[in-house]
């Protein structure tokens, strides 16, 4: 597949195309604000291929800038996952900016808003403050503190800062309407005391500013001109205009709004990741059942293909749900062009071609790829006793079986045709083994007698297959809505028990054995799959699947 997947008009780009035409804008910036509070997941990938991908488009920048206005929760090991990332995903930041390095120019600015009367200090507790906050059908109510001279408010921000209250004892907030219809324009709070270790400036600050007072001022000081954020954030909008305009600021970044990411079967709530980090539901961030970037990407999803899934989905202002099996649809896509084809098999049968000369070994040429003879081909070993999968067996075989049975013939990929002439059973009674024999005039897996063959089965050489690890992953989740707690159930009541099978039986074609971390396979008739980054090694062949073939979306997408 094309690393640039065929771009869909959206009304942003509408937007930014009449911008640039009517000379409102010369050029572009956007940017990527992620909180470094946790690993970001599929739904961050959606913003993060928008923000990016229009400043590409129109030849902008885009931004990465971290807002770490909260201490207690942020971390560098989250601040390099998220570059780690943004990276994988085909993208580099024109500037890298966190929200820190503006506390001393935000902090002016709060000064700023204190002279000309627009915040004050407030002792009223959080509990307080919610409580004069009114309801979405009453009017708030003034603090008592709300009318405080401007010296006095200066005097007190400034002792704030200098660490002479405790925490909580104070709060610097806007001044603005308490009977405001929109409930964040009353009189939100710019800044609270928090005695907590900042990731980067360490213990210099005292108070923190808020988001959404800190996030206006970011854009503003960056020259962007298209902030692009998800529609909850839709109701800050009239507190993002205010801030820039009551501080009549230079210039006046857009904030506009689309639909965020909502995937079936899947949790995209950093606060609901980390339980399952927290309580072993997963190995870790990375594990590959989780939404987490980290995650899809170590089970082998490529880049390229979430970057087309991005772009298909769209870009909206509706809410809508998008079915997790269209985004493997997209996987499958890209994977079937890029992936090389191996020989693997999961749950071993033993085969003896008893007509085949012992100590005898052919050596066939595969190609990587049947439609792509740029990979290139290798050399695969073909001897007397070989392996496959259990599963393409049957004793009593039914109607339109065209796998191995006895009496029956099957080709094997690339090789000979096969009869099954008997089996030898262990004694429980169970198959353990079965002999065949071959025709020596099909070389190469075609008959020269032009007789037909529907079954084709793979395999591998018992005397030259490595022994592998394999985990066949599943959802995560078992309810198509796993937040849905209509019926009284928590989000992990729908965990899925089976969502993770190891499979250490399997054999792989030796091939294999110079294989790289990191790399995606197609193992014939199995699925996509992908060698570990952390486990995979030489004395180590661990696989993860990624995709299964079956493609329930090709149908819908192909009469779309």
């Amino acid at each position: 597949m094309s690393d640039a997947p065929e771009v869909k008009s959206n009304f942003i780009r509408t937007i930014i195309t009449e911008d640039l035409s009517s000379g409102k804008h010369t050029t572009i910036g956007t940017r990527f604000p992620p909180e470094p509070n946790g690993y970001l997941h599929i739904g961050h990938a959606k913003s993060i291929c928008l923000n990016f991908g229009l400043a590409r488009e129109f030849g902008g920048t885009c931004n990465l800038r971290f807002d770490d206005t909260n201490p207690t929760k942020e971390e560098t090991e989250y601040v390099e996952a998220i570059q780690e990332d943004v990276r994988w995903l085909g993208f580099e930041w024109s500037n890298l900016f966190y929200a820190s390095d503006y506390f001393e120019q935000i902090y002016e600015f709060a000064i700023q808003l204190i002279k000309i009367g627009k915040a004050y200090v407030d002792d009223l507790t959080a509990e307080e403050i919610r409580e004069h906050r009114g309801t979405l059908t009453e009017p708030g109510r003034n603090s008592p503190y709300r009318d405080r001279g401007i010296e006095e408010n200066l005097d007190l921000f400034t002792r704030m800062r200098a660490g002479e209250f405790p925490d909580g004892a104070r709060v610097l907030r806007a001044k603005i309407d308490m009977a405001s219809a929109n409930v964040v324009m009353r009189d939100p709070t710019l800044y609270r005391i928090r005695r907590a270790h900042h990731h980067r400036t360490g213990d210099a600050w005292l108070i923190y500013p808020m988001y959404d007072y800190t996030h206006c001022l970011s854009d503003m000081l960056e020259g962007i001109t298209h902030s692009i954020c998800t529609l909850e954030f839709e109701n800050n909008r009239e507190l993002y205009d205010w801030v820039l305009d009551t501080l009549s600021t230079p210039c006046h970044p857009r904030q506009y709004e689309f639909a965020r990411l909502n995937l079936t079967y899947t949790v995209m709530s950093k606060r609901r990741l980390i339980q399952l980090v927290q309580e072993g539901y997963v190995s870790g961030w990375d594990d590959p059942r989780m939404s987490t970037l980290s995650g899809i990407r170590r089970r082998g999803y490529p880049a390229a293909a979430i970057r087309n899934f991005c772009e298909r989905i769209g870009v909206a202002r509706a809410e809508n749900v998008v079915e997790v099996e269209f985004m493997e649809f997209c996987v499958r896509e890209e994977l079937n062009t890029t992936a090389p084809r191996v020989m693997a098999v999961l749950n071993p049968l033993k085969v003896v071609i008893e007509n085949y000369p012992e100590g005898q070994v052919d050596e066939f040429d595969f190609p990587y790829h049947p439609e792509d003879e740029s990979m290139g081909s290798r050399k695969v070993p073909f001897s007397r006793v070989l392996y496959i999968e259990r599963e393409d067996f049957k004793e009593e075989a039914p109607r339109k079986w065209f796998r191995l049975a006895p009496g029956a013939e099957v080709r094997l990929r690339y090789a000979y045709y096969v009869t099954c002439t008997g089996v030898v059973r262990d004694e429980q009674g169970e198959v353990i083994e079965l002999r065949c024999t071959y025709d020596p005039e099909t070389k190469g897996g075609w008959s020269k007698d032009g007789r037909k063959i529907k079954g084709t089965l793979h395999w591998v050489s018992a005397a030259h297959a490595l022994p592998a690890t394999v985990r066949l992953y599943e959802r995560l989740f078992t309810k198509e809505n796993p937040l849905d707690t209509k019926d009284g159930t928590d989000f992990k009541d729908h965990i899925n028990p089976d969502s993770l099978t190891t499979v250490s039986t399997c054999l792989v074609e030796p091939s294999l054995a110079t294989a790289t971390p990191g790399r995606n396979f197609q193992f014939e008739r199995l699925g996509y799959f992908f060698t570990d980054p952390k486990e995979f090694g030489p004395k180590s062949l661990v696989f993860n699947r990624t995709v299964t073939l079956k493609d329930s979306w090709a149908k819908i997408v192909k009469n779309a």
